[in-house]
């Protein structure tokens, strides 16, 4: 009779001196290019367009609605700021929850998120092969297949690179954001330019900015959403501090330096917009700087649609490389597979969470209804901004003593929480939909899994077996064990 095979997957490891765990790889400059590449997107190309729209082509207030949409993003990532100082783990705002409200609620923010945060990167995805498409068909549309493929060929690809290395993906980020800076600075310059060049032509279309009519509560509150989709991805550095370099420190000196520095672009990039084109024009284009191209440089105008895929593509990296970490501390605190949290013994990067994380994704590009799935996320988004606003409140009473390197001014996580809430409930309210039933039956879903699994620790010995496999397969052992050789 041979031995007993070991069958308890966190025995199967490898000998060896090096603990498994994740590597404090990123530095400050590294996480200001991760917020600000997460924060550019696509939004400051086609935004401008629906907050003009909704702001009655009222330049005023839309100028206005794009600063306080910047300055209600600081607010938050000042937040997350000091969540992710006392609290430096990977996971983000799943961490935070699970520490301030507890599992249930936790439970409930990851199984959202396991599925409408690879939604978000399915779009993100489809959106960067249709304008890398758009050059090589002109006026004719791409076709769907083509774009699908592109798609997932650029999932797998970032999914495959962190899953490898932090440093080159930290690395191939830096340099995404330095593009899509530059790309952005043409736009800003180019206005400026235009501006003084121009002057009484230019200087009237602001003369009286507010002088046009001016929308109401909802209105004002559509054109808001759309300012906010434009700065979304401040909250990304808190899923990476259990990397960063010295966090008490760096954490929110990045905040301070990224989130200010794209509030002024968008705002020179949106003078630069309406230094060229009338509001009108504006509204009236579907891609805001497309257009602004084919005016100011005909030439090579199509380096703007090209401009618009780096810049998606930057986003769609860090938006990968943060749900991996997100589902690598589900599975550390038990809401996961075992496997998820299992880090590679080659290079200490969490492999299997970016496989799982990146195959959920690549399921929604089948469907490919880029508005629903940016809908659904923008909706469930705000909750759980509220919920990690809260946790902090909570935190604060609760655990007075708790080490806190940097400290956020008390009102500000409470306007935070009701803001949050406002964004979730003032679409419901006003435009009512199925869409938000589903969501709501969604998130209670979570129930039929937690009680059992969760909860009552429910386990299928079968499934360890699976799991030991499927280590062996991919060279990964628990963050908590041993690895052979030195991580990067």
């Amino acid at each position: 009779m041979g031995k007993e095979e070991n069958n308890d997957p966190k025995d199967v490891q490898r000998k060896g001196k090096a603990k498994m765990q994740l590597k404090r790889n990123i530095g400050y400059f590294d996480g200001v290019s991760f917020i600000i590449g997460s924060i550019v997107g696509a939004g400051i190309f086609v935004s401008p367009t629906g907050v003009l729209k909704h702001s009655l082509l009222n330049v005023g207030v839309a100028l206005t609605i794009w600063t306080a949409s910047g300055l209600v993003s600081l607010m938050g990532a000042l937040c997350y700021a000091e969540l992710g100082t006392a609290l430096p783990f990977s996971g983000g705002e799943y961490s935070h929850i699970k520490r301030g409200l507890g599992s249930l609620p936790a439970f409930v923010f990851i199984w959202t998120a396991t599925f409408t945060k690879p939604a978000s990167n399915a779009a993100r995805a489809l959106l960067f092969a249709e304008y890398a498409t758009q050059p090589f068909y002109g006026i004719c549309p791409a076709p769907d297949v083509l774009k699908k493929c592109l798609a997932l060929a650029v999932l797998w690809s970032l999914g495959i690179l962190n899953g490898l290395s932090v440093k080159m993906s930290a690395w191939v980020q830096t340099v995404f954001t330095l593009l899509k800076m530059m790309a952005l600075s043409v736009i800003a310059v180019g206005g400026i330019v235009l501006l003084v060049t121009r002057q009484k032509e230019s200087l009237a279309r602001f003369e009286d900015m507010f002088s046009s009519e001016i929308p109401n509560a909802s209105q004002i509150a559509e054109a808001f959403f759309q300012g906010l989709y434009a700065y979304g991805g401040w909250w990304s550095l808190n899923y990476m501090a259990e990397e960063m370099k010295r966090p008490s420190r760096n954490i929110p000196l990045t905040v301070m330096t990224a989130v200010p520095a794209v509030i002024v672009f968008y705002l020179l990039v949106n003078i630069s917009y309406l230094t060229v084109l009338t509001p009108k024009e504006i509204v009236s284009s579907v891609a805001v700087a497309v257009t602004w191209a084919d005016r100011v440089i005909p030439s090579v105008a199509w380096i703007i649609p090209l401009s618009v895929a780096v810049s998606i593509f930057g986003a769609l990296n860090c938006s990968m490389f943060t749900l991996g970490r997100l589902s690598y501390a589900g599975s550390q605190s038990g809401h996961l597979p075992l496997l998820i949290s299992m880090l590679n013994v080659h290079s200490c990067t969490p492999a299997p969470a970016m496989i799982f994380s990146t195959t959920i994704a690549s399921i929604f590009i089948i469907p490919s209804d880029l508005i629903m799935l940016t809908n659904y996320f923008g909706f469930s988004a705000w909750l759980m901004t509220g919920l990690t606003c809260a946790s902090l409140i909570v935190l604060r009473y609760r655990e007075p003593h708790l080490h806190r390197p940097y400290k956020v001014f008390l009102p500000v996580p409470f306007m935070m929480v009701a803001m949050s809430f406002f964004l979730v409930l003032a679409p419901i309210v006003w435009s009512p939909n199925m869409q938000y039933v589903y969501a709501f039956l969604f998130m209670l879903g979570s129930l039929i899994i937690y009680l059992p699994f969760i909860h009552f620790k429910l386990r299928f010995p079968f499934l360890d077996k699976i799991t030991c496999h499927l280590q062996l397969l991919l060279e990964v052992c628990p963050a908590d064990g041993p690895a052979e050789g030195k991580c990067e």
